[in-house]
């Protein structure tokens, strides 16, 4: 009875240290994403705005705002519709209500100001460049979209 006692608490113990490994693991692969990112033009590869990415307090979701436009800094969301239209870019919220999901950042939108456009989002560190890899898209599985990748 003893040693069943032993075993069982070895067992549990094991396996409450591996739940907090992973979770420290993923918990670290998240935090990678969190800072500043700038985003580059997919056509002329220039730099053109920095995206602070950070995880709110109040609702433990993830957001990104842009902090700088590298051109046009007083430029609006003309397209955009709803509380974003016609406001300054630089400052608008881009990414809202994303989830923590291992490695990846789910579950929200991003909001694209040059079309006013919002799509189903992912986020995660792309392992080969270190980048920061942002899929947009038209439905929740990501199939129908297109990625971005933004650099440190």
């Amino acid at each position: 009875m003893v040693m069943t006692y032993c075993c069982n608490s070895l067992v549990r113990s094991v396996i409450l240290s591996a739940a907090l490994l992973l979770s420290y693991s993923a918990d670290a692969q998240v935090s990678a994403i969190l800072g500043e990112w700038k985003t580059v033009d997919d056509n002329s590869g220039k730099i053109r705005s920095l995206v602070r990415i950070y995880r709110d307090s109040a609702d433990g979701l993830y957001y990104g705002k842009i902090e700088k436009l590298y051109e046009y800094a007083d430029a609006v969301c003309d397209k955009c519709e709803g509380e974003n239209r016609n406001k300054p870019i630089q400052g608008l919220v881009i990414i809202t209500g994303m989830k923590a999901e291992g490695k990846t950042l789910k579950g929200g939108t991003v909001l694209d100001p040059e079309n006013g456009k919002k799509y189903y989002a992912s986020i995660a560190i792309d392992a080969k460049s270190g980048k920061l890899l942002v899929r947009g898209s038209l439905d929740k599985h990501g199939l129908l979209g297109r990625n971005q990748y933004w650099i440190k």
